[in-house]
């Protein structure tokens, strides 16, 4: 049987699985989800770990940009003290700026309060153990909660990550070493590549914790994460982290959808955080609103959804991340990988 047979049957297997379990992507199933009580965080389950979640989550990137470093700390700072207890960063944000930042604002108490998350690029083992400590160390931490292999966005980046002395041995040491508790991956480009990655990790007995995917509504017309992966993290338990509901502001070029309403559909999905970048306490106020109004949303609000994105979200150009190589860092700077 060929590779494409093969990878067919996979995706068959799982999309009756999901049906029979009755999690469809979209429909009644998704009224299980918490709505926000009035002026509340909701929280969610991160897959199988049992871990709560903020709905909301604090993207790593933005809080890495501000001039004036106290800023950033400010953002941070504000978004735990309201609710938000999901932390993204990457070893790579900001020539590590992000991490930095984020490490003192986590001082006084807060780092206790957060479910703190970040990224590797190195997919061979020995780069990727010395970024875990370089991470570790701007932090400030002794434990990262969950470690991701980031940009998972080339056909040969799972085998490089999961083969003999690939980065996944550097994060099990890790993680037997206690300096790390869950491992994840995450991508951007192209689901083939995640289902790619979940195959070959399935068939090394070795399941995900988490997964992060952009996931928006442009991302339902064109390399749909949501119609193709989300539905097999949802069998295996594994945890739906959503990315770029507005694609860096390129989604709301469209002129089609608004910011909540971005926010309310990544939400919308079996999503167990919708990370949101924030480079200001405006931006930070908008998220906060959309996680606090959240609530499910009707088949007919999603068939209006659907319509009305169509044309525009057709052939990928409001998600660039997929389409070119701007948002590739690791294709700008391949000594990451190792």
């Amino acid at each position: 049987m060929s590779s494409k047979q093969n990878r067919r049957r996979f995706l068959e297997k799982m999309t009756r699985s999901v049906a029979g379990a009755g999690m469809a992507i979209s429909g009644a199933a998704l009224t299980a989800f918490p709505a926000a009580t009035k002026g509340e965080m909701p929280y969610r389950t991160l897959g199988r770990s049992g871990e709560k979640v903020s709905l909301l989550g604090l993207g790593g990137y933005h809080i890495g940009v501000q001039n004036d470093e106290q800023e950033s700390i400010r953002i941070i700072r504000t978004a735990i003290d309201n609710g938000v207890n999901f932390m993204d960063n990457c070893w790579d944000y900001n020539d590590g700026t992000s991490e930095i930042r984020m490490g003192k604002a986590l001082h006084d108490g807060y780092r206790q309060k957060v479910f703190l998350m970040t990224k590797i690029d190195g997919q061979v083992k020995d780069v990727a153990a010395q970024q875990i400590d370089q991470s570790l160390q701007r932090l400030q931490t002794d434990t990262i909660d969950l470690l991701q292999f980031h940009e998972v966005i080339r056909p040969g980046d799972p085998a490089r990550i999961l083969g003999p002395g690939g980065s996944l041995e550097a994060a099990l040491a890790a993680k037997k070493a206690g300096k790390i508790r869950y491992i994840g991956f995450t991508g951007h480009k192209d689901p083939e590549i995640h289902l790619k990655m979940l195959k070959m990790a399935f068939q090394h007995d070795f399941t995900f914790d988490a997964v992060q995917m952009p996931l928006n509504v442009m991302d339902m017309h064109f390399k749909s994460f949501a119609h193709l992966v989300v539905p097999v993290l949802v069998k295996h338990g594994i945890g739906v982290l959503g990315m770029k509901s507005m694609g860096d502001g390129n989604v709301l070029k469209s002129g089609v959808v608004t910011p909540i309403e971005c926010l309310h559909y990544a939400m919308n999905l079996p999503t167990s955080v919708v990370i949101n970048g924030c480079d200001s306490i405006e931006r930070l106020e908008q998220g906060l609103q959309a996680a606090r109004t959240f609530r499910p949303l009707s088949k007919g609000e999603l068939d209006e959804l659907y319509a009305r994105t169509a044309k525009a979200g057709s052939d990928g150009q409001f998600e660039p991340f997929k389409t070119s190589t701007v948002f590739d860092g690791t294709v700008h700077n391949p000594s990451w990988l190792g």
